[in-house]
């Protein structure tokens, strides 16, 4: 399956979770960027300043956290690590804690930004890992590697047969906290050819909607991340499309990112209405689209296993409204909300604090979404041009 987590993963996840760009650390990061509603005082408070008197589960799982980095502080040890401990014993399967650089990286990742090589990779049926994708003018492009290539290992350790995630972190140095600047020595195949090419990691940004042409006037928008900007960019794909063509949605490895920017692509494909409904420490809340997106164009969404959070959630509030039909697999089930709290050193504990639900109710998490129409990743986009044929044919 593609890397999906390539530019977006935070460095400290805990119990080897995919990333926590999903649904609710993405509701906060919002508030605190400016970009999610102003009226949601509830999730502007936790990230300005947490509420230190504990009157709901959750919170006294936050109080805890705090009480435990202060004591180490105060005691000399590391508040970090006491944090992780008390995160840990929550049983909280999201909670995560992160260094003050850490949650930089995080809130840069939201931007689009991110410091790696440039290149995508993807574990074929026989557990060897490909390029899937390499960006242009990136270290990985300038060094010749190309689309296709064979990864073999990583700074010595062969990559065969394990996760994308651990491949992943393995190019960006995450157990050495690795900067730009670093180096990194890739062993590479191509055909018969076997070759190490040691890079040069950068700072590099990427654009995480891409749009293509696909036969018989079909638009194909490929979001890899809700990333800032990403909502205006599925906005101007759609206004370009052929006139009368499909378009098809591919969500498929999209982990989540910014929930504004998944309401606002949803306002590409809907006339206003309701797209979720969520709550925070028992607090109910709701999001809409915006009025004026183009409900008349055949509209088919993509996903699998790897369509998380607010993927899931715009998936969601297309498939119960009877925008979109979706095919693929079931997604990943990633529907909780976290909150992030600033401990005493800098570093920022998140914690679970609530969940979201699809417009008809449906709750997501741990159970994921079903596709309208099954199809596996070699089936799924052959079947979404087909059922768009069958969708613009007037008869």
């Amino acid at each position: 399956m593609p890397g999906r987590d390539l530019f977006c993963q935070p460095r400290r996840i805990r119990r080897g979770a995919a990333l926590t760009l999903v649904f609710a650390g993405v509701l906060v990061t919002g508030a605190a960027t400016g970009s999610f509603p102003e009226t949601d005082a509830t999730v502007r408070k936790a990230v300005a300043s947490p509420p230190r008197t504990a009157t709901r589960h959750e919170d006294v799982r936050h109080e805890d956290v705090r009480k435990a980095a202060a004591e180490a502080m105060a005691d000399g040890t590391s508040p970090m690590e006491a944090a992780e401990r008390a995160v840990s014993r929550s049983g909280d399967r999201w909670g995560a804690v992160y260094s003050e650089g850490e949650y930089q990286e995080f809130l840069e990742a939201l931007d689009g930004r991110y410091t790696g090589v440039g290149l995508w990779a993807r574990r074929e049926r026989d557990g060897r890992i490909e390029v899937n994708k390499v960006q242009p003018g990136s270290p990985a492009a300038e060094a010749g590697i190309r689309t296709g290539d064979r990864l073999r290992s990583v700074d010595g350790s062969k990559v065969d047969g394990r996760p994308v995630t651990d491949v992943v972190s393995l190019l960006r140095g995450d157990a050495d906290d690795a900067a730009a600047g670093t180096t990194v020595t890739l062993g590479l195949q191509r055909g018969t050819r076997a070759w190490t090419e040691t890079l040069r990691r950068a700072r590099l940004s990427t654009d995480s909607v891409t749009v293509r042409r696909l036969p018989g006037g079909v638009t194909l928008i490929k979001i890899a991340a809700f990333t800032k900007g990403s909502g205006d960019a599925v906005r101007a794909a759609v206004r370009q499309a052929p006139a009368g063509g499909g378009i098809v949605l591919d969500l498929r490895g999209n982990s989540g990112g910014l929930v504004t920017e998944a309401v606002e692509t949803s306002s590409a494909f809907l006339d206003g209405g309701l797209v979720a409904t969520y709550d925070v420490d028992g607090a109910q809340r709701s999001l809409h689209a915006d009025p004026g997106g183009d409900t008349a164009r055949p509209l088919v969404t993509l996903v699998d296993g790897g369509t998380m959070s607010a993927a899931e959630m715009l998936t969601g509030a297309l498939q119960d409204r009877g925008r979109a039909v979706v095919i693929g697999e079931r997604t990943f089930g990633k529907g909780s909300i976290q909150m992030p709290t600033e401990l005493p050193d800098g570093s920022v504990a998140e914690l679970t604090v609530g969940h979201y639900r699809t417009p008809s109710g449906h709750a997501v998490d741990g159970r994921g979404i079903t596709p309208d129409l099954e199809a596996g990743p070699d089936q799924a986009l052959r079947r979404a041009e087909t059922v768009l044929t069958g969708l613009g044919d007037p008869s």
